[in-house]
């Protein structure tokens, strides 16, 4: 298992920005490819970013493109998504998650190991 720890969600006005961090501990990530999902209420879960292992490639859905950032630290075995001019329809519960592959995905059933979640809320 590889846990992984979601945190820095919270409240924000639209047009502010946040940063998420994804921790995983007992274990390192690296060489695995890393996403972020988002579900918001009565939805289903959606794709927003991913990051390969080891070039870095990133890829990101149409919705947050030019203004989410995905990024590793891998000497600090942590994985980031920065959310710049955040909308209300960002509002979900946002889940970080782990391939047991360095290849890169979109799709949620090629992630094995999921966080819990943070709360992302924009208010307009």
């Amino acid at each position: 298992q590889v846990p992984l720890v979601e945190s820095g969600g919270g409240l924000v006005q639209a047009g502010g920005s946040l940063r998420l961090s994804c921790a995983a501990s007992g274990r390192t990530y690296n060489y695995y490819a890393m996403g972020w999902f988002r579900q918001a209420p009565g939805k289903e879960r959606d794709f927003v970013a991913a990051v390969d292992w080891p070039a870095g490639n990133t890829f990101y859905a149409d919705s947050v493109k030019g203004r989410f950032t995905i990024s590793r630290d891998n000497a600090k075995n942590t994985v980031f998504l920065q959310m710049n001019s955040l909308k209300p329809e960002d509002t979900a519960v946002y889940y970080c998650a782990a391939r047991a592959t360095g290849i890169l995905a979109t799709t949620g059933n090629e992630f094995r190991y999921w966080g819990q979640g943070t709360q992302v809320t924009v208010s307009s």
